[in-house]
């Protein structure tokens, strides 16, 4: 019998990002106590810029970001948004989307499986990915329930279970 496998990706759904923007861009359009002080949200290549004239509202126009994007099923780990910043007389926080497993975080999960894992189960590095190979399902899905149980500071999805 051949193998079981799946692949565990960090990948984000540029679209839902998109739609988490927009709806952030029309909430703070509408809110008043967003009234008046220049607050934005915007892609500024492949970043994400967010403006305010002060750094409490650049903070709640990122606060506002972050419930949409929860609300869309993006992880947060997702989104790398760094500390505000005076650029003139407004305040801007430039955040970016992370995808794809790092080759040392990679290496990490691979070590997690196989210290913790069930005996007979594979790890190998593919690119931006992992495949996870064994010979028994219920051995992948322990697998699975081993690393959802682990806390990384990165998103992970499990594709392609077969």
């Amino acid at each position: 019998m051949a193998d079981s496998s799946f692949d565990i990706v960090s990948k984000v759904e540029r679209q839902e990002v998109d739609n988490a923007l927009n709806q952030t861009a029309k909430e703070i359009s509408q809110r008043y106590d967003f009234k008046g002080v220049g607050a934005a949200i915007s892609w500024s290549g492949d970043k994400i810029l967010m403006e305010a004239n002060s750094e409490d509202r650049v903070k709640a126009v990122l606060d506002v970001f972050q419930s949409k994007l929860i609300k869309r099923g993006v992880s947060l780990k997702a989104l790398d948004a760094g500390e505000p910043q005076l650029s003139g007389k407004e305040y801007k926080i430039f955040a970016t989307i992370q995808e794809g497993i790092s080759q040392e975080n990679a290496k990490k999960v691979a070590k997690i499986i196989r210290d913790e894992g069930p005996k007979g189960v594979k790890a190998q590095v593919q690119g931006d990915e992992l495949r996870v190979s064994s010979k028994s399902r219920d051995d992948l899905q322990a697998v699975i329930a081993l690393l959802k149980s682990k806390d990384f500071d990165f998103a992970l999805q499990f594709v392609n279970y077969r």
